[in-house]
């Protein structure tokens, strides 16, 4: 019975999907096209016909609310359509380039957030109060405190520059080159999960179903790890996320300062040269990434919480 609420709340869930995506192109839309500037604005600025051919060619030239629907259409097929400043390339082919190196950066820095600020959370909850705890607790606050434009410096002058063990920038898929940006993009979150874990397992070690566990003389470690860990991890799931999203689709600081050619650096390049197409397939992309890992969310947290019951009205 609890899993057909489960999945009748799914089918719920991808359902209203639609208007949310929906109602994400629409902003994302208008709101590019009101900026200042537009794509063919440069420093050298072409005459007149030529530029009137390039509005014809890229249809940017129609009214405005025929351009929305005809994207509307394009995007329902999957198409994004044409880059303005990446000559020969589609919108497509850009996010297949760059979507690989975010998604594996940010896949490797979150499993090395959960499973790291996990570990230091839990330890930091079984020694409450004593040094061990603020110590952690001390390092979390100082990780959360610094932003990743501090930390990815730091960690260049001491690891490449001073150490000469790992290079400071670039990109081929070598492990060596994965360190800096995967241990950048962790720490905060490393430290954000720790604080998570604490809080919420220091709570759920005073529930009264662990003091039931405990008095029938479990070891402290099943009753931790069957018993407390599990709805202890409920408020990271919800953290994780967004979180998750914003580390796959690209740290637009970490890719800049690492000279790394993800999602993030292209987004960044279609903003400034207001390359119309780019910077709304990869909102839209973006959007669907977001949703989708709030709806696994979703689920995993009615597994994870037996409490949580779909199938009855609230």
């Amino acid at each position: 019975m609890r899993q057909e609420g489960i999945l009748r709340h799914a089918a719920d869930r991808l359902i209203g999907l639609v208007p949310t995506l929906l109602v994400l192109i629409t902003i994302a839309f208008f709101l590019i096209r009101i900026a200042p500037g537009g794509p063919f604005d440069s420093e050298i600025t072409p005459p007149p016909e030529v530029r009137a051919n390039l509005e014809a060619q890229y249809r940017i030239d129609e009214p405005l609310l025929k351009q929305y629907f005809r994207y509307l259409g394009d995007v329902v097929s999957g198409d994004f359509g044409p880059s303005f400043q990446y000559k020969d390339w589609s919108v497509n082919e850009l996010i297949a380039r760059g979507f690989p190196i975010s998604a594996t950066i940010g896949g490797l820095a979150m499993l090395l957030a959960f499973f790291a600020g996990t570990l230091v959370g839990v330890m930091a909850a079984l020694r409450q109060n004593s040094a061990v705890d603020y110590s952690v607790m001390g390092v979390a606050m100082l990780g959360i405190s610094l932003p990743n434009f501090v930390i990815a410096p730091l960690l260049v002058l001491v690891l490449a520059i001073y150490g000469g063990w790992l290079p400071a920038s670039g990109w081929d898929w070598s492990w060596q080159r994965m360190v800096l940006p995967v241990v950048t993009l962790a720490l905060p979150a490393i430290a954000y999960i720790a604080r998570l874990t604490r809080g919420s397992m220091i709570e759920v070690l005073h529930s009264d179903y662990i003091r039931t566990a405990r008095a029938k003389g479990l070891p402290d470690r099943v009753v931790i790890l069957r018993h407390a860990l599990k709805p202890a991890l409920l408020p990271v799931i919800s953290y994780m996320g967004p979180a998750t999203a914003a580390m796959i689709t690209g740290s637009v600081v970490i890719e800049r300062i690492y000279d790394i050619p993800g999602l993030g650096s292209y987004f960044v390049q279609g903003a400034l040269n207001r390359d119309y197409t780019l910077v709304m397939g990869v909102v839209v992309f973006y959007g669907v990434v977001i949703i989708l890992l709030n709806f696994i969310v979703d689920l995993l947290y009615a597994w994870l919480n037996p409490r949580i019951r779909y199938d009855e009205k609230q």
